[in-house]
């Protein structure tokens, strides 16, 4: 059976010794394959399988990029699992199978052929930004934090995403500059269980005339056009906290939760700067209490840090109906002072301030 060789042709058909039956025991066969000048070395497998171990120690095929098995090591194979398509750099291929001196196992078939590098050409294979090599083909990609746009050639700002810091900044796509047209960004925000999500405006610019209001009819039609949607939850079935155009600034919005969702859209005319936002983490919510123990935390840094001055929390707390809830103090410390004028936690028998007070609390214990 043929075991390595130098080859010299534009395609052809290389497979391991004996194939399709097992290969030998103590067999190194080096294949060398060059293509045309100005071409790059293409690899299909056909089939693929060599003893399996974990770093591929006892029967292998290893293959390298140049002539030599001193080129640039692409990888070194074994398993039942066929490698993924191989490209060379330039016009030549280095192969080396090994097999030892006990288990033997089918072996592979690949073929090889010349491949164009379509990314070396004056225009970049017509891609803005990155142009990668694919066999028989090109695809253009985007440097980090950009997307592809709809011709597949363009890069454009991304957007979009799951959030899940304590605070940060949220910018319509290409921000400061104007926003593309034909965008669909979804945010979701996710604060740590028990908290609440606020998102503060620092400039909002679309197309549309001023409308902040929640999603009635009116702002739907007026909002048409470009337009950011912000829902009290984690998706837009969630409660609307407002449709937004035009060049005002929305007013601070607070969840009832810890999680918010926004939706930002543009059509395919008129494009503005959008906007810049900033998320934070903010103490209270509405917490629903269950016959399983849950924990209810003073504020977000609990354990890492003291509780910020200023704090100004509200949390409701709900059972079933037919339940009461039980509050089982595991640690507390704030600020002594005798009738508690300073910092304080206050407890109501129902749903708000109005409600029968229990207590006012402070100092530790």
């Amino acid at each position: 059976a043929i075991c390595g060789g130098d080859v010299r042709k534009d395609n052809g058909h290389i497979q391991s010794p004996n194939y399709p039956d097992d290969y030998r025991p103590s067999k190194v066969c080096v294949w060398k394959i060059t293509v045309s000048e100005g071409f790059h070395v293409g690899l299909t497998f056909q089939s693929f399988e060599i003893e399996r171990h974990d770093s591929c120690a006892y029967d292998y095929l290893e293959i390298r990029d140049g002539s030599s098995e001193s080129s640039s090591l692409i990888g070194r194979y074994c398993g039942y699992d066929k490698p993924d398509d191989i490209k060379s750099t330039s016009n030549k291929l280095w192969m080396k199978f090994v097999s030892d001196g006990s288990i033997n196992k089918a072996g592979f078939a690949v073929n090889f052929f010349k491949e164009v590098d379509e990314c070396s050409r004056p225009n970049n294979g017509g891609c803005e930004q990155r142009c990668v090599n694919t066999l028989g083909s090109y695809k253009c990609a985007c440097d980090p934090g950009y997307e592809l746009a709809s011709d597949k050639r363009r890069c454009e700002a991304a957007c979009g995403g799951f959030l899940t810091k304590l605070n940060g900044s949220i910018t319509s796509p290409g921000w400061p500059k104007e926003y593309p047209p034909n965008k669909n960004c979804i945010w979701q925000l996710v604060a740590p269980t028990q908290y609440r999500i606020s998102l503060q405006f620092d400039f909002f610019e679309t197309e549309g005339n001023d409308t902040f209001s929640e999603l009635d009819v009116e702002a739907q039609q007026e909002c048409a056009y470009d337009h950011l949607e912000i829902y009290d939850g984690k998706d837009a079935k969630a409660p609307a906290l407002g449709r937004f155009c035009g060049a005002k600034e929305p007013e601070p919005l607070v969840s009832s939760g810890n999680k918010m969702f926004l939706k930002f859209v543009s059509d395919n005319s008129v494009q503005k700067k959008g906007f810049e936002a900033t998320h934070t983490t903010v103490c209270g919510g509405q917490v629903r209490a269950e016959v399983k123990t849950k924990d209810l935390y003073s504020h977000a840094q609990f354990g890492d840090n003291n509780y910020p001055g200023g704090s100004d929390c509200e949390w409701v707390i709900m059972a079933e109906e037919g339940y009461g809830v039980e509050l089982i103090f595991q640690t507390f410390e704030i600020e002594e002072e005798a009738d508690c004028g300073y910092d304080y936690m206050e407890l109501f028998d129902g749903y708000d301030g109005t409600a029968p007070r229990l207590g006012r609390f402070c100092g530790s214990g």
